[in-house]
């Protein structure tokens, strides 16, 4: 199956090393922030994170959305490779799994539960709810509560459980009050059928309106060496102790310099350049958890390879000057 992500945020891996020359430009411009100016932290002094203060993970976990059709659409071309691919993570030591509803949609909840039900002791699975899928390629938000409390309902059936640990708001409908939203959450959270709450794509006034209504214990938001929009999201989340998941964590849509940092460091420690971005965000923040997705064993085995690999200061402010 091709690694090509469709619609939320895709450069496939042999594009994310692409970039035009003036985009470079304007990269290598900025140079370092003075809020990176510290050392990072090793993931070795960090190598877990609690949500929610009680449930503890390995902070590289993986995200299943590559584990789709075409178009994040429908079952894999080869369900059997899938499945490998899931119980292999696992025996690898990952122990978060992300999905969501929309993905397929429905089939990568019910491939997870295929590969992996009855599940080991200590995974957490982590899904979402809130955006739907008119097609292939087509995401369309629905925050309405009596929407949202079906979703977990159907999340529930498909992933053989009886409560979620963490259920992610997919999206913030703008045409639904986001308090009425987080409210159906709260009012799932309060029944039993979740353990956490998490949000996706949000601001810190969005994470704060949503804390005033129920805790809130982590935020997926797209981010990665080359893509820092949300940096005052990650701020805010290691501020107050929430996880932070990046999605697109080894890709954006700028792309990176050629003959960057990246590409330097990764000679230097006879690596490829997705294992030094993977590690770059581990050192990042402790809160950090990425949930890099592939099909591919190989891709797979490579990625939670980073784990194992330390940068050094030096490196490690190299590549952050990549940002933008």
């Amino acid at each position: 199956m091709s690694d090509k992500i469709l619609n939320e945020g895709g450069l496939d891996r042999r594009k994310f090393l692409g970039l035009t020359v003036a985009t470079g430009a304007t990269i290598l411009a900025a140079g370092p922030r003075a809020i990176f100016a510290k050392a990072p932290a090793t993931l070795a002094a960090n190598p877990t994170f609690k949500l929610g203060g009680d449930l503890e993970v390995n902070r590289l976990g993986f995200g299943a959305m590559r584990l789709t059709g075409d178009g994040i659409w429908g079952w894999p071309p080869d369900r059997e490779n899938a499945v490998k691919v899931l119980k292999r993570a696992i025996d690898l030591g990952v122990n978060l799994i992300d999905t969501a509803d929309a993905y397929g949609p429905e089939t990568d909840e019910l491939l997870i539960a295929q590969a992996l039900h009855p599940y080991p002791k200590g995974l957490v699975i982590a899904t979402k709810g809130g955006n739907t899928r008119p097609g292939p390629n087509q995401w369309v938000p629905n925050g309405h509560p009596d929407y949202l409390k079906a979703c977990v309902d159907k999340s529930l059936k498909r992933l053989q459980l009886e409560r979620i640990d963490l259920y992610q708001l997919h999206r913030i409908d703008p045409k639904v009050p986001e308090e009425d939203s987080i409210g159906a959450l709260k009012e799932m959270r309060d029944a039993g059928k979740i353990r956490h709450i998490g949000l996706s794509e949000v601001s810190p006034e969005q994470i704060d309106r949503a804390r005033k209504i129920v805790p809130i214990v982590s935020v997926q938001n797209r981010y990665n060496v080359a893509d820092r929009k949300w940096e005052n999201t990650l701020d805010y989340c290691e501020k107050n102790g929430l996880g932070f998941l990046p999605w697109f964590p080894v890709g954006g849509g700028r792309g990176l310099p050629a003959n960057n940092a990246l590409e330097t460091v990764a000679k230097a420690h006879g690596t490829s350049v997705y294992q030094v971005a993977l590690s770059w965000l581990l050192q990042r923040s402790p809160v950090m958890l990425p949930i890099p997705g592939t099909a591919n064993l190989s891709h797979l085995e490579e990625n939670v390879g980073a784990a194992k690999l330390t940068l050094t200061p030096e490196e490690w402010k190299q590549i952050d000057a990549l940002a933008g």
